[in-house]
C-alpha cells in the first residue's frame, strides 16, 4: 500500500533534523526499549504545525486516518505529531471519537511520553467536552495493561490543574491506589500533585487518608508542591 504523500514528506523532514545524539540522551529517559529518530522537542512541534496547515481542507476523518498511520510507525517522535494534529481537532470532537483515541492508548502506546502527550491534550480535551466520559477512564484502572491504567490518570491532568473533576480525581487515585506499577504511581501521584494548585487542602486531608498504603513513589509525586509542614506531615509513617 503506498504512503500518503505528506506523511512521506513528513518523515523526509523529522529525518532531516534528527541527531545521534538527542536519539541517545532521550533513550534514558524510558526503562522501555523506544524508537527514536532524535529530535529536540520544539523542532518536532514546529516540524508538525507547519505539516498541518497541508491538511487544510481535509475531513477530521482523514486526518485521524493519517494519525494512525503515525501510530503504527511505533517512532515516538511520529506520536508527537499525531497527538498534535489530533490535538489541533480539538472543536471538532465528538462523542464516537473516545473510542479512537481509547484504541491508540491499547493497541499503540508503549512509553510514558507518547501516553502524556495523547492524554494530557487530545484525551484531557475531549473530557473537557464530554465530561460524562471521565466515568469511562475509572473503568481504564482495570485495566492489564499498564499504559491504559496511567492514561486514566494523566488524561485529568489539564482540567485538574483548573480546578475541575475533583470527586473523579480521588476515586481514580483510589482505584489506582495499590498499583504495583511504578509509573502507575507516578501517574496518579502527579494527578494528585496539580489538583493542590486549586484543592490543596482537600489532596492533603486525602493523603493523610491514605498514606499508610500509598506507595511512597506516588506520595512523594502527590506532595510535591505542598509546603514542608504538609510534607513532613504526609511522610510520618
Amino acid at each position: 500500500m503506498s504512503v500518503e504523500p505528506v506523511l512521506e514528506e513528513l518523515r523526509k523532514e523529522l529525518a532531516a533534523h534528527a541527531d545521534e545524539e538527542t536519539r541517545r540522551s532521550g533513550r534514558r529517559f524510558f526503562k522501555e526499549p523506544v524508537n527514536l529518530y532524535g529530535i529536540k522537542t520544539a523542532v518536532g512541534t514546529k516540524i508538525a504545525k507547519e505539516f498541518f496547515k497541508q491538511l487544510k481542507g481535509r475531513t477530521k476523518e482523514e486526518i485521524f486516518s493519517l494519525c494512525e498511520e503515525l501510530w503504527k510507525s511505533g517512532m515516538m517522535e511520529e506520536s508527537f505529531v499525531a497527538c498534535n494534529w489530533s490535538y489541533a481537532l480539538r472543536k471538532e470532537f465528538a462523542e464516537e471519537d473516545f473510542l479512537l483515541f481509547e484504541r491508540w492508548i491499547q493497541r499503540y502506546v508503549g512509553n510514558w511520553a507518547s501516553c502524556d502527550t495523547l492524554c494530557n491534550h487530545t484525551i484531557g480535551a475531549f473530557i473537557e467536552t464530554f465530561p460524562q466520559y471521565v466515568d469511562r477512564l475509572k473503568e481504564w484502572t482495570a485495566s492489564e495493561n499498564r499504559w491504559v491504567r496511567r492514561a486514566s490518570a494523566v488524561s485529568l491532568i489539564i482540567p485538574a490543574r483548573n480546578g475541575l473533576f475533583l470527586d473523579d480525581v480521588f476515586e481514580i487515585a483510589e482505584r489506582l491506589l495499590l498499583d504495583a506499577d511504578d509509573l502507575v504511581q507516578k501517574g496518579y501521584g502527579w494527578l494528585l500533585k496539580v489538583t493542590c494548585a486549586k484543592h490543596e487542602d482537600a489532596v492533603f486531608s486525602y493523603i493523610l487518608s491514605s498514606k499508610d498504603v500509598m506507595p511512597r513513589t506516588a506520595l512523594r509525586y502527590a506532595i510535591e508542591k505542598m509546603p514542608p509542614e504538609r510534607k513532613k506531615e504526609a511522610m510520618k509513617r
